[in-house]
């Protein structure tokens, strides 16, 4: 049974430039693995600069969620300082129709 991951993904600093060369790559892949795929997203700092990239998946478990971080090119890159990974408790908000109380 499959269950949703967040995936929280913080850049290195000074990795825009491998981010933007390797970013049709990363599309591409994304497009191959969409059906598993919730929300992708850059992350942006307060200077409005990329500071990492959130995804929300579905995956069987945590190393089923890790393989599919692993299979992307921006990790393949190494533009990430860190990777974290948790399974969600959706509980309440819109993504769920709303509120259980």
């Amino acid at each position: 049974m499959s269950e949703l991951y967040a995936i929280v993904c913080r850049d290195k600093a000074d990795t825009k430039p491998v981010r933007m060369a390797g970013l049709k790559e990363h599309l591409s892949h994304l497009d191959e693995v969409f059906d598993r795929v919730s929300l992708a997203c850059p992350l942006h700092g307060e200077d409005g600069g990329f500071a990492g990239s959130l995804l929300v998946i579905s995956a069987t478990d945590k190393a089923d969620a890790e393989a599919f971080i692993a299979a992307d090119p921006y990790y393949k890159a190494g533009i990430w300082a860190s990777v974290e990974i948790s399974r969600l408790g959706v509980k309440a908000g819109s993504w769920v129709g709303g509120k259980p109380w």
